[in-house]
């Protein structure tokens, strides 16, 4: 196994612990941020199907209104230069709010109108009805660009959130979990080479210790002394047991 491949990590029972703490956050993480990658393209789907509907009707629209503007000027003749005296403030008014989708902030626009016109009496002498309905023809297309403008808006934004939480779920899924997975198995083989030894070297001691006890017995009976089955050993005899070094 590869070093790249896994976390440096000192193989412990302590960090076996730490690491499948981070397989669980990991794991929970990356269903998380998959669920908020489904919410947020499933609305972006949404979005962009209003944005085909309203570029459709939009295109009437603004074939509706060349046409209106086209008949205004034909009856009430060339009337531009008495809107563009009379207008002194923004009859249309955009007002901005934000909403908020699987964590993700999306701008919203909305035309607001106060009702009042500057340019009342324009038509008045000749061509009102026509100026009328120019006016309210164009102020549809006001609404709809607007609204349009905050679709557009939103799916900009959907579209970048989309791509950085797609990032994040194939680098958790892809880079971060294996890499743990890879950790956390190296740590448990380490641990059980570990208990290989323990258990090798326990196995080791207590074969020598049942060789050097068999050779003091057979020391004792060679120079006539009882073994430890039947009397009490000699006090003042040197018994006394070597110390065990581990190879």
């Amino acid at each position: 196994m590869s070093g790249k491949d896994r976390i440096p990590v000192f193989p412990s029972r302590m960090a076996l612990t730490i690491m499948k703490g981070r397989l669980k956050g990991a794991q929970k993480g990356h269903s998380l941020l998959k669920k908020k990658a489904d919410a947020l393209t499933l609305r972006f789907r949404n979005i962009l199907k209003d944005i085909i509907e309203t570029k459709t009707v939009m295109g009437e629209i603004m074939r509706e209104a060349q046409f209106s503007l086209a008949e205004a000027n034909f009856a009430a003749g060339d009337f531009s230069y008495g809107v563009l005296e009379n207008v002194d403030k923004a009859q249309t008014k955009v007002r901005a709010r934000n909403e908020n989708v699987a964590g993700v902030t999306l701008p919203l626009f909305e035309a607001t109108s106060d009702g009042a016109s500057a340019y009342e009496l324009t038509g008045l002498s000749r061509g009102g009805q026509q100026v009328n309905n120019c006016k309210e023809v164009f102020a549809k297309a006001v609404n709809l660009l607007v609204e349009l403008a905050s679709l557009q808006t939103s799916f900009i934004t959907l579209d970048e959130a989309i791509k950085v939480t797609n990032r994040r779920v194939n680098a958790i899924e892809h880079v971060i979990i294996p890499r743990i997975q890879a950790t956390i198995a190296y740590i448990n083989s380490e641990l059980d080479e570990r208990d290989r030894e323990e258990f090798f070297r326990l196995k080791k001691i207590q074969e020598k210790k049942k060789i050097r006890k068999a050779k003091a017995e057979a020391e004792k009976l060679a120079r006539g002394i009882k073994t430890s089955d039947g009397a009490t050993p000699n006090l003042l005899e040197d018994n006394r047991d070597e110390d065990l070094l581990f190879e």
